[in-house]
């Protein structure tokens, strides 16, 4: 199959005005929230507060949840929250689906997800409140970064802090609905890539102090290189179950049977979520233990600052915990079995119904653990050979995850809308393409 034209392809997008639409709406809100990461609340010293994470080196808790809100909180920003408090309220809220049966019943009804959608946006107001109030709390114990502290400037930061997270959330959602991607997922992108050329000109400051060498930036790049292209296998990488669907024909007055077909079972169907989730659980609690003050606290979240074994022991642990959790929310094997069943179709050797399902979600836990793995080494391998070379810097392997795991998915959107007008998309011309073999955007694909 020959290769799309990249010049055709942008081309073909500005033919399709809903795609074209989607992008600009998309594009504009990030520019907002571009605009807002400048606006910095009142009462604040940013010098002063810019002073103090730089004199942190960028690292702890911190440093990696400043890395997510694009330094909006370094630069104490109306944006400080970003969109994290959205993103654990809608961790809760869909671990909630698992634990309560009445909770999990909702979700399958459009008024009961109109409602737990609504809960979230509760939970996400609460959450950023408290995590406003805590670095309130935070600013007014850095030297010099407070005008006027007091309770007054509590209120009014907590106050600023919580409207703008909760326009965040706005913005995210508006992107889901209206533009091009997962808005929550595309502004954390934006936040990391937004940081991308300021970490890369202290690269080279770093070379030119001799603080570290060339060789092992060179080996850092290639490592990096490395962790990207191993995102790309893993993502189009898939399992294909072979299917029968008997839809007979009459060819010289005989019957005969159609072509085989195929399920392609992804590997890593959660994509990059588990990462997101994973950061959001360790990140947030570490963060609001130390905006809170207490030393208790503090402590405790020292234990499982990022470089530690104990939070890489964490993050493997939650890695794969959501890697599985969030493969069963979005994929339903018994929704499968019964489309398949309606169709006539069925696995040979497999009974179809109730078998064909507990066999499909058979083969999904074995193909998931090795995808979870995969992202577990993608995320961790990288800090521990920064940290063995010596490098004066974080390089984290979940920033890298998080870009090319959204971009990719950004990526498949577009190429969809392509297809669905007989363009040539990005990836392949007309189809996309699962370990070298062709498969549709559907469920069951032609062979």
């Amino acid at each position: 199959m020959a290769q799309a034209n990249p010049a055709a392809t942008l081309a073909n997008i500005y033919r399709t005005p809903e795609l074209w639409e989607k992008i600009v709406f998309t594009a504009l809100c990030l520019l907002i929230y571009r605009v807002g990461s400048h606006v910095t609340a009142p009462g604040v010293d940013v010098v002063a507060m810019m002073d103090f994470f730089q004199s942190q080196g960028g690292g702890g808790f911190l440093g990696l949840y400043d890395l997510f809100v694009g330094g909006n909180m370094s630069k104490a920003t109306i944006f400080a929250l970003g969109i994290m408090p959205y993103i654990s309220a809608s961790i809760f809220a869909q671990i909630a689906g698992a634990v309560f049966p009445t909770w999990e019943k909702m979700q399958k009804d459009e008024e009961g997800r109109k409602k737990i959608t609504q809960w979230t946006r509760y939970g996400t107001v609460a959450l950023a409140l408290v995590q406003a109030w805590g670095f309130a709390l935070f600013t007014e114990s850095v030297q010099g970064a407070v005008v006027s502290p007091g309770f007054s400037f509590k209120f009014e930061m907590a106050w600023v802090l919580t409207t703008g997270a909760i326009f965040v959330m706005w913005l995210g959602e508006q992107i889901t609905e209206r533009g091009l991607g997962n808005g929550a997922s595309l502004l954390i992108f934006f936040s990391i890539v937004e940081r991308f050329w300021p970490s890369a000109w202290q690269t080279f400051n770093f070379i030119g102090t001799g603080s570290v060498s060339p060789l092992a930036i060179l080996a850092l790049v290639a490592l990096m290189l490395a962790v990207v292209a191993g995102v790309v296998a893993i993502t189009l990488a898939a399992r294909r179950i072979a299917i029968q669907i008997p839809q007979r024909t009459m060819a010289r007055g005989r019957m005969r049977e159609a072509a085989r077909n195929f399920i392609p079972l992804r590997i890593n169907a959660s994509g990059v979520m588990p990462i997101i989730f994973a950061q959001s659980l360790i990140v947030v609690p570490g963060a609001v233990a130390q905006f809170s003050g207490n030393e208790r606290m503090r402590d405790f979240s020292d234990l499982f600052v990022p470089g530690t074994w104990l939070y890489f022991v964490l993050s493997a642990v939650l890695i794969l915990f959501f890697t599985y959790f969030y493969t069963s929310i979005i994929f339903n094997p018994v929704d499968i079995a019964e489309n398949l069943k309606k169709q006539g179709g069925f696995i040979p050797g497999i009974k179809p119904g109730a078998k064909t399902a507990e066999y499909i979600d058979e083969v999904v836990s074995r193909i998931t653990l090795p995808g979870a793995i995969f992202l577990t080494i993608m995320a961790l391998l990288p800090v521990w050979i920064a940290d063995a070379m010596a490098v004066p810097f974080q390089f984290g392997g979940t920033s890298v995850l998080i870009v090319v795991g959204v971009a990719l998915d950004t990526i498949a959107q577009m190429n969809q809308h392509l297809l669905l007008r007989k363009y040539d998309g990005f990836m392949k011309k007309g189809r996309v393409r699962f370990r070298g073999r062709q498969t549709s955007g559907d469920i069951f694909s032609g062979g």
